[in-house]
């Protein structure tokens, strides 16, 4: 996995070095391997739930990621980064397990707490080993391109994902039952954090205590609030990750109306028919998704800095959700699953950048607590919007018709705007 699709190879000194640089790529491909990922509304929508039951799943899932994710990060980099990913994984699977049997929806909340506790002992915790290993190989100036690279096979897992996951909705015409082929990936990533160096545990200690845990977190909320630039950041990732994170599964039912609408295969059941489509558009979304991220660092390169490079972004994003209001108010379904697209695509541009700007704003010891305050903004934006919006629009079924989605691209519009109308991006002031 040393070099990309275009010949342009991530440099490496050593066979050391390129054995972890597999590592943490194969990390993020068994990571993504998530079969339940391009159908997650749709299966719910099968239980019979509501877009509020919905939002509301969602949210619960991001409260309890924001109760768990600072103190799990601060955790991580007391005790040890490769048990907390393990304890991650485990969390991951006991929570396919749930969902794959769940029928009622406190059930499913608890598969949603599950969830999150995967979600908040990994989130942060993996960067920030990327990070440190830059920091042992004197390569930090290659954060944006390193890290793009690894998630980049990330995305590449996602695409493969997809293909799998239609391919077992189109035999079994059932969404629910993908939830169980997802436990055999994350086995095998244990399997992999095994065989991580003790070095990336971080400077942990040997013996577990509360006190010391909430001194660590104190002082580094202390750090992310008191710092105007990284408070900047984390209010960026509220707004772009935690919008992104709500709007990017609109796209399933978008895609689904989109395919009972085909003039094609009508001889096929509706969710085999939606099963062919979502595959082929999210392969290739995941596709470019990929490429994107593997290529961030040339947006920081043709703009002249990371600062620049985001005011640039966050032009293109404001640009992607005003035009996705009109299309989907009036339901041009071929043309808003293109502009869909190009939303993923610009996040997987963003989201590199933006940890790289993070990194910049922490000190090696708070590696994993400072990314888990990020990836705590960002839940604290999917929080709020996720049922909010979910509500919204059931309300545009009202009349009894389908549902429309123009409210999501509203929501993306106005925090956009709100980002660009506040002056210059997490720029550190003048000495």
């Amino acid at each position: 996995m040393a070099s990309s699709s275009s010949g342009e190879s991530v440099p490496a000194a050593g066979g050391a070095q390129k054995h972890m640089l597999f590592r943490f790529c194969l990390y993020g491909f068994l990571k993504n391997q998530q079969y339940y990922e391009p159908f997650l509304i749709l299966v719910f929508r099968e239980k019979g739930l509501s877009f509020l039951d919905i939002g509301l799943l969602v949210g619960f899932r991001e409260v309890c990621v924001i109760l768990f994710e600072i103190p799990s990060g601060a955790a991580a980099d007391l005790y040890g980064r490769r048990r907390s990913m393990i304890l991650s994984m485990a969390a991951y699977i006991a929570s396919f397990v749930i969902f794959a049997f769940s029928t009622t929806i406190p059930v499913l909340f608890g598969a949603m707490f599950c969830f999150a506790i995967g979600e908040a002992f990994r989130t942060g915790t993996h960067k920030a080993m990327i990070f440190d290993w830059l920091r042992f190989q004197g390569r930090t100036n290659e954060r944006t391109k390193i890290y793009g690279y690894t998630r980049s096979w990330s995305k590449l897992g996602s695409a493969v994902s997809v293909l799998i996951a239609a391919g077992l909705v189109f035999y079994s015409g059932r969404y629910t039952s993908i939830f169980w082929f997802c436990i055999i990936p994350y086995l095998l990533n244990i399997i992999n954090f095994l065989g991580y160096p003790k070095a990336l545990d971080g400077a942990c200690t040997s013996n577990f205590s509360l006190k010391v845990v909430t001194v660590m977190l104190v002082k580094t909320l202390r750090q992310a609030l008191g710092d105007r630039p990284l408070r900047r950041l984390l209010g960026e990732s509220f707004c772009f990750e935690g919008m992104f994170n709500v709007a990017k599964d609109y796209l399933q039912p978008v895609l689904r109306q989109a395919a009972l609408a085909l003039p094609v295969l009508t001889a096929l059941a509706d969710k085999r028919r939606a099963a062919l489509l979502v595959g082929v558009v999210y392969f290739l979304l995941h596709l470019l998704s990929s490429q994107a991220s593997r290529h961030s660092h040339r947006v920081v390169e043709r703009w002249g800095g990371e600062e620049q490079a985001a005011r640039f972004l966050w032009y293109l994003d404001w640009a992607i959700y005003a035009s996705l209001v009109p299309l989907l108010l009036l339901r041009w379904n071929t043309v808003t699953i293109p502009v869909f697209i190009c939303l993923s695509i610009l996040q997987n541009f963003w989201r590199p950048l933006l940890m790289a700007r993070l990194d910049s704003h922490s000190s090696p010891e708070q590696g994993a607590t400072i990314l888990s305050i990020e990836s705590q903004a960002k839940s604290l934006g999917t929080m709020v919007l996720a049922p909010l919006l979910g509500w919204t629009v059931d309300q545009t079924a009202a009349g009894g018709g389908d549902r429309n989605f123009w409210p999501v691209a509203t929501a993306g519009l106005v925090l956009a705007s709100l980002v660009l109308v506040t002056g210059r991006l997490g720029k550190r002031p003048a000495a």
